[in-house]
């Protein structure tokens, strides 16, 4: 399992632990002392018959003026037993937009302007304040003065007054709810957003088409999640970025991307995104979030009120696909598609409760419990991806398993190919070299032979002749089975070859033998075909010598030039005319140089004649 995923899952819990810690926690059980101021007589200025009357806490002023700013006045008087002698705690779970407090003519706090409307909004978090023994008598008039926005939730929760360490719990746990719990809660859903971002940018996939695709569940949860962390924020953000209304306009259209985007969540993990109705409902949900953006404008500026129905509407329409939805999910759903229709359940329920408490109760100073409910679907989210990973995991493994597996078995095959192909390459040689010591059997040893019979049918050669043909045989013979031991490039190896082979036919043939040769480099190209060549070319000069040009002498060269290396034989006989080049012996000595790439060049005069070869 990825060690990310894990991580975010273990903080979201921990950070779920905490909130449902802090919102069922029972509230600390209040003594005799503490009150719960709920009567009150409220002024309104620059209000027709601006009169004192007495109102029953919360007051709600959205209620009571609906779609107008202004403001309140509200004298709560209240009595005590005695004077307290420690101090005393104020707890107001909701006032404003913007406030002051006195108590007994005595100023405690003020937040905002109370003359300018559509600034700070001191409304959001609940307010406490510690009052010393002296600034309390047995008869006591707490007043607030309050500045309510049109549309922001402002008005006048009931006063809690009571010794510190009974009043203090109260207010620390609605705070931390209220405050603390919605911040971290937009913390969670930008970390799940970015997180989503970031696995919607970087995982690609290839589609059908083999192009490139990005995976549309990672881009609708980054939008929701992102978008529900603005909604959110603007629980605790008494100072927002944009002037009132345009504030308030935000809220609305990201509340809105959210429902839109969460149902297309679903819409991608019921595997229902290919269809025909997920196409209409994809037309449906994008003018929902138009209208919705049309009508919060229109509350902006003053134009229409159409944002209730707005908003129920686009209710309605998640509600339907909710339904639709979870009953797939239990008809046979994927396990990623109940862990989501788990998180709709629960989200769907804590909504029903939010609609009953502030639209039907009219509950103020109440919290919201679904922003905190929301955090499912990260966590549903973080389930998803950990799924999907430890799958592609899974995947990644088996992929190896079985290219490792067929990398194996190429690789036995590409060994018994190779073995075949050494074999065969094996059986080439040995062919070849068969093929080579028939041919050089050929057209040494059998010519020679020839000749011999033909001589002897003849009648015309004499024996000695016949003998010298044979000779030659013979001396071909050996000289091949000698090359085959021939190192490549080694003239020198090959040289004292032919010396040793034919200095006692030279001695006996009444030739002497002058041997000028220097200490030759192999000679690099020179493999083992082209020294066979060599040293037929040689033999076959010195042959010749030997039966035709009835010399006493013959002179062996060999020296080591800048070009490579140049070999001469030379004898003192009777010479030939260098233009017959039809002559077999001359022409086959012409062909093999040209295969060994060697220059041959014979010049003959009578008491001279030069054959020499210049490799390099």
């Amino acid at each position: 399992m990825p060690i990310f995923p894990c991580i975010l899952m273990v903080r979201a819990c921990l950070g779920c632990c905490w909130l449902v810690l802090w919102l069922w926690l029972p509230a600390h059980q209040a003594g005799a002392e503490v009150l719960t101021l709920t009567q009150a007589e409220v002024t309104l200025p620059g209000l027709p018959a601006s009169t004192p009357a007495p109102v029953n806490l919360p007051y709600q002023w959205d209620r009571h003026h609906r779609g107008a700013a202004g403001e309140a006045h509200f004298q709560i008087p209240f009595s005590l037993a005695a004077v307290p002698s420690e101090p005393y705690g104020l707890y107001i779970p909701r006032l404003g937009n913007a406030y002051a407090i006195s108590l007994n003519g005595a100023l405690l706090e003020h937040n905002g302007d109370l003359t300018q409307g559509n600034g700070a909004d001191f409304a959001k978090a609940p307010r406490y304040l510690v009052i010393t023994p002296y600034l309390l008598g047995q008869h006591n008039l707490l007043e607030i003065h309050i500045r309510a926005d049109a549309g922001r939730r402002g008005g006048l929760a009931p006063p809690v007054l009571g010794p510190h360490e009974e009043v203090y719990p109260r207010y620390l746990q609605d705070h931390s709810s209220r405050i603390t719990g919605s911040f971290l809660v937009a913390v969670f859903g930008l970390l799940v957003g970015l997180v989503a971002l970031a696995l919607w940018a970087t995982q690609v996939g290839a589609s059908d088409h083999l192009r490139r695709q990005r995976d549309p569940l990672y881009l609708y949860a980054a939008v929701a999640e992102l978008c529900w962390t603005v909604s959110v924020s603007d629980a605790f953000m008494e100072t927002p970025p944009l002037p009132w209304p345009w504030w308030g306009v935000l809220p609305i259209f990201t509340t809105s991307l959210w429902t839109c985007s969460m149902t297309l969540l679903g819409i991608e993990v019921a595997g229902l995104s290919r269809s025909k109705v997920a196409m209409w409902l994809r037309r449906w949900l994008l003018m929902l979030v138009v209208v919705v953006l049309a009508a919060g404008i229109g509350r902006a500026l003053s134009w229409s009120d159409a944002l209730p129905w707005a908003y129920g509407v686009s209710g309605l329409s998640a509600l339907a696909f909710a339904i639709v939805f979870v009953w797939r999910a239990l008809r046979g759903g994927s396990v990623q598609h109940r862990s989501v229709a788990a998180a709709v359940v629960i989200n769907t329920v804590v909504g029903l409760r939010d609609f009953y408490v502030f639209q039907v109760l009219q509950a103020y100073g109440e919290n919201t419990y679904l922003r905190y409910s929301s955090v499912l679907f990260g966590l549903a989210l973080a389930f998803i991806v950990t799924l999907r990973f430890r799958a592609a995991s899974w995947q990644v493994v088996t992929l190896n398993a079985n290219l490792a597996q067929r990398v194996a078995h190429k690789e036995t095959e590409l060994a018994n190919n190779y073995q075949r192909l050494a074999q065969g390459v094996q059986e080439q040689a040995r062919s070849g070299e068969r093929s080579r010591i028939l041919r050089d059997m050929h057209d040494g040893v059998g010519s020679h032979i020839s000749t011999a019979m033909r001589q002897l049918q003849s009648g015309r050669a004499s024996g000695d002749e016949v003998l010298q043909t044979l000779r030659d045989s013979l001396d071909q013979l050996k000289l091949s089975i000698d090359a085959m031991h021939l190192p490549p490039g080694d003239i020198t190896a090959l040289l004292a070859n032919l010396r040793y082979r034919l200095e006692p036919r030279l001695k006996a043939c009444g030739i002497e033998l002058e041997w000028v040769v220097d200490a030759l480099e192999p000679v690099v190209g020179l493999d083992a075909s082209a020294m066979r060549q060599l040293k037929f070319m040689l033999f076959e000069a010195i042959s010749n010598v030997m039966q035709h040009a009835q010399a006493s002498r013959l002179r062996v060269e060999a020296q080591q030039t800048s070009q490579g290396v140049r070999i001469g034989i030379v004898d003192n006989g009777c010479g030939f005319d260098t233009n017959q080049v039809a002559r077999r012996g001359l022409r086959l000595m012409q062909e093999r140089a040209q295969a060994v790439g060697a220059q041959l060049q014979i010049h003959s005069l009578a008491g001279r004649s030069v054959v020499e070869l210049n490799l390099g």
